[in-house]
């Protein structure tokens, strides 16, 4: 039968024959379909830090119970809330990121893609990620009930045993893991060191480069050891000694806290411990997110991801938000819409800018400046 001219070519089972623009159709969306399926599977060499929960340390977990508890002494209702905030980071060991979810990093407003080195030690494996992190949150629910007793007038005996010094440090060679510091001396007669608040205090007040000598317990005998302090960039001194310290809490403090890790909780525990033992309210009903570090003797110190928390915060309603005054330099130029920033450098700074924030004088606050 004889073709129309506006009739397909058809073979002699009348189906119609594939044309080179079909080929190419064809071709092309497989190739598309492919590049699909791998940018959902491969893991090129980034992480991806975007905004994690942020947790009411004043409130409840998902099951009921109080995020904070506190026994042994009287307690008092509060309202408002003090947000702990966090970051969650793909591209680690056990936590791949795919190129779709790296991409999408790169053009979020509120998420960072940096080098997967940059976020992970490339020899840790999934398991010593998660066994460092959830040490790192119990030192740190440590650290924030002890500086947030102590601010509040407790005496908290501690122990200050050595878990270990840094290479170069003051101390590198002379105390051993183990070791137990008793006292101190610096220019004066030795010191008891009964807290470590007493040790913070002494070097701080200690100039760098000065010979001090520290009782140390050593095998259940006691030493003496002289050390030459190194500098702690503030004009005070430093002993290069990491402290794994022994407390004898005057009140039991509990945290209800899963599946969340890393340090950077500990301001904010520190401020839920002080409202829930004292009268009134912190924040007099606002809601308020931090973030930062806390030693044993209160001071705040430096975290990552200070973007991802802010914009986590001010997506969980937070309007005032409380940051290491290290993390100034992250700060400006990155604070959200509807968030006021104060900087703190320690947990009294900490409270004294709540009570500003709440009697309106938000002029006394410390800012981060522009750098």
């Amino acid at each position: 039968m004889p073709l129309r001219p506006d009739q397909p070519p058809t073979t002699d089972d009348d189906r119609p024959l594939l044309t080179p623009r079909t080929v190419t159709a064809a071709v092309a969306g497989a190739v598309t379909f492919v590049l699909a399926l791998a940018m959902l599977f491969i893991t090129p060499p980034y992480a991806v830090q975007s905004p994690g929960p942020t947790l009411d340390t004043l409130g409840d977990v998902p099951d009921g119970s109080p995020l904070i508890t506190v026994e042994g002494t009287e307690t008092y209702p509060t309202d408002g809330e003090l947000r702990l905030t966090t970051v969650s980071t793909r591209g680690g060991p056990g936590y791949p990121a795919t190129a779709a979810q790296i991409i999408g990093g790169w053009l979020s407003g509120t998420t960072t893609v940096l080098p997967r080195e940059a976020a992970f030690d490339p020899e840790q494996t999934r398991e010593d990620v998660e066994q460092e992190s959830s040490l790192q949150m119990s030192s740190s629910q440590t650290n924030a009930t002890v500086a947030a007793l102590t601010e509040l007038g407790y005496d908290v005996p501690t122990e200050l045993h050595v878990a270990g010094t840094s290479p170069h440090g003051a101390t590198a060679g002379l105390l051993e893991e183990g070791d137990t510091l008793v006292t101190i001396a610096a220019g004066a007669g030795p010191t008891e060191l009964s807290s470590f608040a007493v040790l913070s205090d002494v070097l701080a007040d200690t100039p760098p480069g000065s010979t001090v000598t520290l009782g140390v317990e050593r095998a259940g005998e006691e030493t003496q050891v002289e050390v030459v302090t190194d500098d702690d960039g503030d004009g005070g001194s430093l002993l290069g000694v990491m402290i794994s310290p022994e407390v004898d809490l005057p009140v039991d403090v509990g945290f209800a806290i899963e599946n969340i890790g890393g340090p950077s909780a500990g301001l904010m525990l520190a401020l839920g411990i002080i409202d829930v033992l004292t009268p009134g309210s912190l924040t007099d009903g606002a809601v308020v997110a931090g973030t930062g570090t806390v030693d044993l003797a209160g001071d705040v110190g430096p975290i990552g991801g200070i973007a991802q928390k802010m914009a986590g915060a001010v997506r969980d309603g937070a309007e005032w938000f409380l940051a290491p005054v290290e993390n100034c330099g992250d700060v400006v130029g990155a604070v959200p819409e509807g968030l006021e920033v104060a900087a703190v450098d320690t947990v009294s700074d900490a409270v004294e800018a709540l009570e500003a924030v709440t009697e309106g004088r938000t002029e006394d606050l410390e800012r981060c400046p522009a750098p």
